[in-house]
């Protein structure tokens, strides 16, 4: 039986073999201790200063109350919506009437030791917000949509986003 592979990748393999197990035995093994229940574990994110840069899991935001001026409580996270790209685009609130009010992440500061999200809009500015309900939602991504939400918010979309993104590495 003749074999049509080329005659050096048995060397090949010898001399991939030979590294590996040289590579193998130069690698040292550091025991990690397990983090204490009330140790919190803080990580750097890829790319950006490890300090400054608060991060935040989906299950801290949702359920947590949304403040609007005056301390007024409009409501309660009921959802999260990212963009293409992963980052978090808007927060999706619940209010006491059922309805589904969209809040720009960029217009939130949120406490994540209160669980609170704080907008700086007056209650009656709130009432103008465009609503819905959980049975039709509407197109985030739209252009229409994003100017409409962002300027009830004295905001212009991704104003904020670029200039984060300018700041890191």
């Amino acid at each position: 039986m003749v074999s049509n592979r080329p005659l050096f990748a048995g060397a090949f393999v010898v001399a991939l073999t030979s590294v590996c197990f040289v590579a193998a035995q130069e690698v040292k093994v550091q025991k990690v201790q397990p983090a204490l229940p009330d140790q919190q574990v803080q990580q750097a994110q890829p790319g950006a200063s490890a300090a400054n840069v608060p991060t935040y899991r989906a299950k801290q935001i949702i359920g947590s109350k949304l403040a609007i001026q005056g301390n007024a409580s409009a409501g309660t996270v009921d959802d999260i919506v990212l963009d293409e790209h992963g980052n978090v685009d808007y927060l999706i609130v619940a209010t006491a009437d059922g309805q589904l009010v969209t809040v720009p992440w960029d217009a939130a500061v949120y406490n994540a030791d209160k669980r609170v999200a704080t907008v700086q809009i007056t209650p009656d500015n709130f009432k103008q917000v465009p609503t819905y309900t959980a049975q039709q939602y509407p197109v985030y991504s739209t252009p229409a949509y994003r100017n409409q939400v962002y300027q009830a918010y004295g905001l212009t979309p991704g104003q904020a986003r670029r200039a984060v993104r300018r700041t890191l590495p």
